[in-house]
């Protein structure tokens, strides 16, 4: 009879809550065990075994105990009515192992010096201009003088890839589309170019943009965006013959900075006139839609947040020296720092919420900040002088950075992320010097 159900003695029910009924559990039970137990009393009993027991040593007493403990021997019930996990035994091994300490978080090692230095002849040591870029197969792009070179990080090859003339140049801008094969360059003239680098020519000049030189170029799909000296940001499409689809006008100074968010809807610019706009592409009005200017020198530096869509950072320059966080839905201010040097570049870690900034006057190094609480993680130095241009590789792991002293350094700052593979061997072998000059 199952016994869920109600039982009945004399003709009258029995509420189930008040049965004393047991059910042994064979599942949990040790019929070996059961046997062993019932033909060991009765032998004790007949033999008179209990009083040998008793007449043991201490030491043969305790080593019956711990040979019971282990074998299972010092259980007291045959049936059993419910599972029930087995104590822990009381040894000095066991102990050790159930009650280990628990392991330590690894904390990340954040290197002091850089690990890797190449020599940049005559890069210009201009604070409004934008140099270097690091494309997304993994080839840097720096242009030293009229001069525009390569540098394959897969391989470590090192060439020029072209060279403008003496009357265009020098290049003054350079970014690389994200296809990572067609890179844009903003020349002295006002002229923008764009080269293929598997076919090494020229696709396209763009004249009539701006009507001085180009210091600032960002991509937004097929779209690039220039700023120039004249205050002016245009809107590029590289696709059709009539390139220009939108002008922004709002600064009196010229534009050292361009930045689209993540999502290609809202565009940051930066000027010599201190002020940062932040301009709507959904929008038809060409009208910004935020106007910053709590900055007090021209602001260069500008980075989106890649966790938190709606967030800007801002840098700025000169005797500024303050890095600003922005909410761009409301335009308010959301947190400052004073870096107290002349702020010139910002990234944000793809792995980690951190901030990554360089600076100019007067300490020449990097600030690693953790974000929200605007904690200084670290401070690196190396270069002797203003650290004017940075960027990440496409992983995120290393940041490059080019300064006056015709140096361009690499930090592995931000660390490998959680899911890259480790390299092998033979890929991780550094095949030149500490020290090489890019041309």
């Amino acid at each position: 009879m199952n016994a869920g159900m109600n039982w009945k003695e004399h003709g009258r029910k029995i509420p189930k809550e008040n049965l004393d009924r047991f059910i042994p559990n064979r599942s949990a039970m040790d019929f070996d065990f059961a046997h062993h137990a019932l033909t060991e009393a009765l032998i004790e009993a007949r033999d008179g075994k209990k009083k040998e027991a008793r007449e043991l040593s201490p030491s043969k007493e305790a080593y019956r105990k711990r040979l019971a403990e282990t074998l299972g021997l010092n259980r007291t019930r045959i049936l059993a009515f419910r599972n029930k996990p087995q104590p822990p035994l009381h040894s000095h091994y066991h102990s050790a192992s159930l009650h280990q300490q628990p392991l330590k978080p690894r904390r990340r090692r954040i290197p002091q010096s850089c690990s890797k230095v190449l020599d940049a002849p005559n890069i210009l040591d201009d604070f409004y201009l934008n140099l270097l870029d690091w494309g997304s197969r993994n080839v840097l792009a720096i242009a030293l003088g009229h001069t525009l070179c390569l540098w394959d990080a897969s391989t470590g090859s090192v060439s020029e890839f072209m060279t403008i003339e003496e009357d265009q140049g020098p290049i003054t801008s350079i970014s690389w589309a994200p296809d990572g094969s067609h890179v844009a360059l903003g020349l002295n003239n006002s002229q923008v170019q764009l080269w293929d680098s598997s076919s090494i020519r020229m696709i396209r000049t763009l004249n009539g943009v701006h009507h001085s030189r180009v210091g600032s170029l960002a991509w937004n799909n097929h779209i690039l965006t220039t700023g120039g000296m004249d205050g002016n940001i245009i809107n590029i499409d590289v696709r059709i013959r009539s390139h220009v689809v939108g002008t922004y006008r709002g600064h009196t100074g010229e534009i050292c900075g361009l930045k689209w968010s993540g999502s290609g809807m809202q565009l940051a610019s930066g000027g010599n006139d201190n002020v940062v706009h932040v301009w709507d592409r959904s929008s038809a009005s060409s009208r910004w839609l935020h106007r910053l200017e709590e900055h007090t020198s021209a602001v260069k530096a500008l980075a989106w947040c890649p966790f938190q869509s709606n967030l800007l950072a801002t840098g700025g320059g000169g005797t500024d020296g303050a890095i600003k966080f922005w909410n761009t839905h409301t335009g308010a201010c959301l947190n400052s720092v004073d870096t107290g040097s002349q702020v010139c570049a910002l990234l944000w870690s793809k792995n980690d919420r951190e901030l990554l900034s360089s600076h100019g006057f007067s300490q020449n190094h990097l600030a690693l900040w953790k974000y929200p609480s605007l904690v200084k993680m670290a401070e690196l130095t190396g270069h002797a002088s203003r650290v004017l241009y940075m960027t990440q590789s496409p992983d995120g792991s290393t940041v490059a950075l080019a300064a006056g002293d015709e140096s361009l350094r690499f930090w592995d700052v931000f660390g490998m992320p959680d899911t890259a593979k480790k390299p092998d061997q033979k890929a991780a072998h550094e095949p030149f010097s500490p020290v090489t000059r890019i041309r």
